[in-house]
């Protein structure tokens, strides 16, 4: 499974999916499934570093779509275990609006959340589990300054979702 960063391409562009689904199949990586528009891959392949698999999309991301977009990818079993590890169980279930997670390239460290803790000034709760950064952000994620400061620069390539997202993946590999 693929997580791309962005799939805004410029001046109002988004990545279609079915380019996205295409541009998969022709890496070689069977069965190809997008959820809605949101950037998120699913998808069949040989087993292989992860590492590996990142270059290629993001290669193949670049030559198809003109833009390099920094793209994580987790294996199913990886992902499941992700959205069972939920800290924030019932605000999800809730508004899943309100909870998101920060998916990490490189795990980070569990002491990296007393750092973003200053940003919580609207009641945000934060936890890092197994490397990614969970945030309930208590209402809409955009009005908190925590956003703001989880960005790439201080915690490394990463990309949000929220929980609708985080479950929706989860069915689709359920299924």
């Amino acid at each position: 499974m693929a997580l791309l960063y962005s799939i805004i391409l410029g001046e109002g562009r988004r990545v279609v999916m079915a380019d996205l689904r295409q541009m998969a199949e022709r890496l070689g990586y069977r069965s190809p499934r997008t959820l809605v528009a949101t950037g998120n891959l699913i998808f069949e392949a040989r087993e292989q570093p992860l590492a590996d698999v990142e270059s290629a999309l993001e290669r193949a991301f670049l030559e198809t779509f003109g833009r390099h977009v920094d793209i994580i990818v987790r294996r199913a079993d990886d992902w499941l275990k992700l959205a069972a590890d939920n800290p924030f169980v019932a605000a999800s279930e809730e508004d899943p609006a309100r909870v998101h997670i920060r998916v990490m390239r490189s795990p980070l460290r569990p002491d990296v959340a007393d750092g973003l803790r200053s940003y919580c000034t609207r009641g945000e709760r934060l936890e890092i589990v197994g490397g990614d950064l969970w945030v309930d952000f208590g209402g809409k994620a955009s009005e908190s300054k925590l956003l703001g400061a989880a960005t790439p620069k201080r915690l490394g390539i990463g990309t949000w979702r929220n929980w609708n997202t985080v479950r929706g993946l989860r069915a689709m590999l359920d299924s």
